[in-house]
């Protein structure tokens, strides 16, 4: 059924069961006491029939009176026991055989319930000798009698506890069912209603309030459903600005290539020129430019912020951070640059994917010291250590801000400046970790930031 799957029924169930278990744990003794009771008013009423006849001990009793002591008494022989004498006093005519003998004189609680359990579990009928304290110093009176009106008695007691028992375990049952769907299975309702209606439309859904239930536990999960429902939307809404981004992005690519391959036939006419400044830095722009144009192909080809797989070979640390700097720095400008990189020492890695992540670094420490007003210097050291080689950017800036270092590494959450993506960064890490390097952040204060890129020996895929 339907009602027994839901918390509700289930409480139900769990209501009655217990009920019953304590009402079957209740009975057992309640039966052990309801036939000793049975047993002892039976040795009772035959004490009265004897002392009656006692009393008229000189004269001559009926039959009749006798068979009707007896049939009240409802036992076949009363007897009295004396001084270790046994003196009959009344007996049926015809003889009965006697079967088992209890006497409940000194029958203890578990002897009492073992034999009221198998009075009630049997179902031939015989006759059964009961012995008990006559009381007031009289002696000791023993019955015989059948015990199948017992069992009758017995069962029937049964029958009303049963019936008082499914009675109360009902009740109790429907108090649980309707105390526990009132204050526990209705707010869990709300809580599932509330995830259910996010479910269906999580931009537009209302967010479910926090903290409506009196249980504690339920307000947890309300507050922890509020606190999702809040964070997923922000991710959604993130993901929605990068989808949107992405699709500025490939038209920005599409149309920057077009321009990009105009310069680059512009920049072309460079080589031929006979200026010595020209002639040293028309290569670098053309291959600036090259670079722009393959970076805008591969965002096209690819149609996602996924970088094209590294091609790694063996680059000239020094050559190459001399390139990030002619890319990134002038001359005579505010911030300086040194290369501390040795000459001979290379690197197993991508050179376009190196060379973006030293700019990317150089820049952010370029545009760090710069936005603190003040004249500063940027370092790269380049050395080889065991299994790794490692190129290390320093700069005398103010540091990281507490946000970035929060976000560290993340896209549109890690910026390091006012008005920054924090995109540099990412883009850096991932770079790194696609040539199988790793890049942290040494340290960071007032005296500047210190980030290290540590590169394999042995190339891509390998991290060290």
């Amino acid at each position: 059924m339907t009602l027994f799957r839901t918390l509700s029924g289930r409480l139900f169930l769990v209501a009655v069961g217990v009920v019953m278990l304590t009402e079957v744990l209740v009975f057992v003794p309640s039966v052990a006491r309801f036939r000793e009771d049975y047993l002892m008013l039976r040795l009772q009423m035959a004490q009265i029939a004897a002392l009656a006849l006692l009393a008229a001990e000189d004269e001559m009793v009926e039959e009749t009176l006798e068979a009707e002591l007896l049939t009240r008494a409802e036992v076949s022989s009363i007897a009295l026991r004396r001084d270790a004498s046994r003196q009959l006093i009344l007996a049926a005519p015809a003889g009965v055989m006697v079967e088992e003998t209890f006497d409940l004189r000194d029958a203890g609680a578990a002897t009492l319930v073992r034999d009221a359990l198998a009075t009630l579990v049997r179902t031939e009928p015989r006759m059964i000798r009961v012995i008990g304290d006559a009381g007031m110093g009289a002696g000791e009176i023993e019955i015989t009698m059948s015990e199948a009106p017992l069992a009758a008695a017995m069962r029937a007691f049964g029958e009303r506890i049963l019936l008082i028992s499914l009675f109360i375990s009902g009740m109790t049952g429907a108090l649980v069912f309707l105390v526990c769907r009132r204050i526990i299975v209705r707010p869990i309702e709300r809580v599932v209603g509330d995830m259910t209606a996010f479910a269906r439309d999580p931009e537009r859904a209302a967010p479910a309030p926090a903290a409506r239930s009196g249980l504690s536990e339920i307000r947890r999960a309300e507050a922890a459903l509020a606190e999702m429902q809040a964070e997923l939307r922000g991710a959604l809404r993130q993901k929605s600005r990068l989808a949107e981004l992405g699709a500025a992005v490939a038209k920005i690519s599409h149309d920057l290539r077009n321009m990009l391959a105009s310069a680059q036939l512009l920049a072309d006419r460079l080589e031929g020129s006979a200026d010595p400044v020209v002639a040293r830095i028309g290569p670098k722009l053309i291959g600036s430019l090259d670079r722009a144009a393959a970076l805008c192909v591969s965002t096209l080809s690819h149609g996602r912020a996924e970088e094209a797989p590294p091609r790694p070979r063996p680059v000239d640390l020094r050559r190459l951070v001399e390139d990030v700097a002619d890319a990134v720095f002038e001359e005579g400008g505010a911030v300086a640059f040194e290369n501390h990189a040795p000459e001979g020492l290379t690197a197993e890695a991508d050179p376009e994917h190196l060379f973006r992540i030293l700019t990317n670094l150089a820049r952010n420490a370029k545009q760090a010291i710069e936005g603190a007003g003040r004249p500063g210097r940027v370092s790269v050291f380049a050395s080889a250590e065991e299994g790794a080689t490692a190129l290390v950017i320093a700069d005398d800036g103010p540091g990281l801000p507490p946000k970035a270092l929060e976000n560290l590494f993340q896209p549109f959450r890690g910026g390091a400046r006012r008005g920054g993506a924090g995109l540099g960064l990412a883009i850096a890490a991932e770079l790194a970790a696609m040539n199988g390097g790793r890049l942290t952040l040494e340290e960071t204060g007032e005296g500047g930031a210190r980030f290290r890129l540590a590169l394999p020996l042995g190339g891509a895929g390998q991290a060290p």
